[in-house]
């Protein structure tokens, strides 16, 4: 046996790594200082909404760190649409339940079709060669540039243009709300999940189709299917931009029965309604409880899609 041979016939030794040693709380107790300041900070006004849902005080001087009148009657009262005027005692309408179906309808939709449109947008400017990619993305990353509020008249002329022709996407519809949205959302969505189709390799591609896959089976099989980190990303994000836009739907919805969560909940506290924040804290607690559950969900996936959507661009 050849000196090779008895060479490639040894034993291997596996190196293996000393275990890192758990640092000990007297070096790093300055960050736990730091960690907990950051919590607080951050939570300080959450505690003061919840503070206010259970308070039975509906001004904002009668908020106190620790409720003074402890209730439940503002969420009873939202739920069963029981809100009365506190000068005339005249029942007032203020459909929370009916706003927040709208909402979650809107948001949910909007987020399905920004990740189904960016998603093939993506796919496209990552994987193929065309005239005119490089002025599409630019043109896209250009659009970013322009604040929504900047839009609104001009969102608004639009809409009521395209209802004079089309009713369905006029004013006062759901499906022009979620056109707007869509617009709004396509340059900056696009970009991040080609940055991260960028991140999956070509030869699989080209793997499927050596063994007959279609481009359509290629992209649903094995493209998007690693590619849901970065999915999960956008529609959550989608989801909370159109669970909490304000300005555009304040301008498109024009009936009290069509408005959205944020446009109805602004009139607890600015005019039509009166000044009713317990109501408007106990309703903003409940409309976070669809983000917190859908961020609690999709918490594996988002770490990595951020990540590897920043990678290249």
């Amino acid at each position: 046996m050849s000196t090779v041979d008895a060479v490639a016939a040894a034993p291997v030794a596996v190196e293996q790594k000393a275990p890192r040693k758990r640092p000990k709380l007297a070096e790093t107790w300055w960050r736990h200082i730091v960690g907990i300041v950051a919590c607080l900070v951050a939570l300080f006004p959450v505690w003061f909404v919840v503070s206010a849902a259970f308070n039975r005080d509906q001004s904002v001087s009668g908020t106190t760190f620790l409720p003074t009148h402890w209730t439940l009657g503002n969420f009873g009262t939202l739920l069963h649409n029981n809100i009365k005027d506190p000068s005339t005692g005249s029942p007032v309408y203020a459909p929370f339940l009916r706003w927040f179906g709208n909402t979650l309808l809107v948001a949910t939709v909007a987020a399905l079709c920004t990740v189904f449109i960016s998603a093939l947008a993506a796919y496209a400017f990552s994987r193929y060669r065309f005239r005119g990619r490089r002025f599409g993305m630019l043109a896209l990353l250009l659009v970013q540039m322009f604040p929504t509020l900047l839009l609104v008249v001009a969102i608004y002329l639009i809409v009521y243009n395209v209802g004079s022709i089309f009713p369905t996407f006029g004013l006062n519809s759901y499906p022009a709300l979620i056109l707007v949205y869509l617009g709004g959302a396509m340059g900056v969505n696009t970009w991040l999940m080609k940055g991260f189709f960028d991140t999956i390799p070509k030869e699989l591609d080209e793997s499927a189709r050596v063994d007959g896959a279609t481009p359509a089976q290629i992209y649903w099989g094995v493209v998007l299917p690693l590619a849901l980190p970065i999915l999960a990303v956008i529609f959550l994000w989608s989801f909370i931009f159109a669970l909490n836009e304000f300005v555009i739907a304040s301008a498109i919805m024009q009936t009290p029965s069509h408005y959205t969560l944020p446009v109805g909940l602004n009139q607890f506290i600015s005019g039509n309604y009166g000044q009713y924040w317990g109501y408007f804290a106990a309703a903003c607690l409940i409309a976070a409880i669809p983000a917190a559950l859908l961020f609690a969900w999709l918490q594996r996936y988002i770490v990595s899609g951020l990540a590897q959507g920043a990678v290249k661009g």
